[in-house]
């Protein structure tokens, strides 16, 4: 009896553990089809929060506008309603909650003085405009060279060189005897003769005077500097116009500093610098730029510019490393804060504030930029708010809802499409279908954009370009990115 009662209960409690699985079972499965239910329902507009619905739209290709819901014919996924609501004045808006949680900070656009300084280095060098070449004005023989080195520091009229000139004295022996016979006609003639022979007037008056033969001259600096060349010697032979040495001046001195080219708009000729050397930290020099060399340095994209610097007691030397300020001339110009500007690589956006948790993005031209702020070349009115910080947050939202962009002009458009700067890659693939002006490929990975390989659809610049190519066929292709998706600009088949 008791063994009929325990298979008894045996088998209710096997009843009664099946009967709970079934039961689970048939909740889940009820649970996933009304999951099932509400997922299928959210592409439609009437399952939406939406009293008025703008478009449709797919958040991979914003740019790309549709008028019924659906599935995307960019990626495997549905279109996402626009709603009247989320958009203001063809803006974007966020809450204003959000705003104040991300810290949103805005500020006016306003006129005023931009005053960049360039700061660069620079090395002082010797005037190439002050350097005077000594050359006898007679073949002789050197006597005397009066201990002179190379970079020696010389005066104006300091001796050079004594040079021993054996036609000399024959010559003017002869008008010394022409000067006792009282023959002034004579001796005018041969006064003559000597100045072609290289003698000076201050020479030929000496041996009037004295009636002494003077046949070495001693050669003097023209000016004063630092013996930069020195090519004569004790006991050399020297001929008529040879170098014996060059002298270049260092008062004023000249500076020479590297600008990167691109602030080679900022430099013009006159213009004041300043500069501080190590040798003396606590004065600055100031002069003016004097020439502005033609070409650019190849290895670091410089540009030459020339100074030159008073230097009367000879304190600055050639080779002195100094810091160069340039200060460009200043004018009164629209200014934001630098961090307003967004920079995409094909424009310039800012991001202006509308009213409270609204904004639009504006296409802005930019000129210079210092101290923080940056230059507003066009599209942008005074008294505009534009936001400073947090603006990326609000970028990404624009891209993602497709939002229209105000333009230079003020007109209201999608990324400019076409510009001449567009950036292009170049990728392998096969292709899968054609269908008028859209092609889907299978792509190899795409490093540029960290793409990794997946089949996708690209829109044509020309139909044309596919002729003769059929889906199967292995391809290299070049495309660009554009607000509507990525459009191919050239295709031909390969065997890669």
């Amino acid at each position: 009896m008791n063994s009929v009662l325990e298979r008894f209960t045996q088998r209710q409690r096997l009843f009664a553990a099946g009967l709970g699985i079934a039961l689970v079972s048939l909740a889940a499965g009820y649970g996933l089809h009304m999951l099932g239910g509400e997922s299928s329902g959210a592409g439609s507009a009437t399952d939406t929060d939406c009293e008025d619905v703008l478009y449709w739209y797919d958040p991979m290709v914003p740019g790309q506008r549709f008028d019924e819901p659906g599935k995307s014919p960019f990626m495997d996924m549905m279109l996402v309603p626009k709603c009247a609501g989320e958009a203001a004045e063809a803006g974007v808006r966020i809450d204003p909650g959000l705003v104040q949680n991300f810290g949103i900070r805005t500020a006016a656009a306003e006129f005023g003085v931009l005053e960049p300084e360039i700061t660069v280095t620079g090395v002082l060098a010797y005037n190439s405009r002050d350097v005077a070449i000594v050359q006898p004005r007679a073949g002789g023989y050197v006597q005397r060279t009066y201990g002179l080195a190379q970079d020696d520091v010389v005066r104006r009229g300091a001796p050079i060189v004594d040079i021993l000139v054996p036609d000399w004295g024959g010559a003017q022996r002869e008008y010394i005897a022409v000067l006792d016979t009282g023959d002034q006609a004579l001796a005018d003639a041969m006064r003559q003769r000597m100045r072609l022979l290289g003698m000076t007037d201050a020479m030929i008056a000496s041996v009037e005077r004295t009636r002494r033969a003077q046949n070495t001259i001693t050669v003097t600096a023209p000016v004063g500097g630092a013996v930069t060349m020195l090519g004569v010697r004790s006991g050399m032979t020297v001929m008529e116009g040879q170098t014996l040495a060059e002298i270049t001046g260092f008062t004023p001195i000249w500076l020479e500093a590297s600008v990167p080219e691109v602030q080679a708009a900022n430099v013009r000729q006159g213009q004041p610098i300043s500069a501080t050397l190590a040798a003396y930290p606590d004065q600055r020099f100031a002069g003016r730029i004097v020439a502005i060399l033609p070409s650019a340095d190849a290895a670091s994209r410089t540009i030459t510019v020339r100074a030159e610097l008073p230097n009367p007691r000879g304190r600055l030397k050639p080779g002195m490393f100094a810091q160069v300020s340039l200060s460009p001339d200043t004018r009164r110009a629209l200014l934001v804060p630098s961090e307003a500007v967004i920079r995409t690589g094909r424009r310039n956006l800012v991001m202006l504030k509308q009213d409270e948790g609204a904004f639009l993005p504006a296409e802005v031209e930019i000129g210079r930029e210092a101290n923080g702020r940056t230059e507003i070349l066009a599209g942008l009115a005074e008294g505009e708010q534009v936001v400073t910080s947090g603006q990326f947050l609000i970028d990404s939202e624009a891209s993602l809802s497709g939002i229209d962009v105000r333009s230079i002009d003020g007109t209201m458009s999608m990324a400019s499409e076409g510009s001449p700067n567009m950036r292009t890659y170049t990728a392998t693939g096969r292709v899968t279908k054609i269908a008028g002006a859209s092609i889907t490929l299978n792509h190899a990975p795409v490093p540029a954009l960290e793409w990794p390989s997946m089949v996708m659809p690209f829109a044509l610049e020309d139909a044309a370009l596919v002729d003769g190519i059929e889906p199967g066929d292995k391809v290299e292709f070049t495309f660009s990115q554009h607000d509507t998706g990525p459009r191919i600009e050239s295709i031909r088949k390969t065997d890669r």
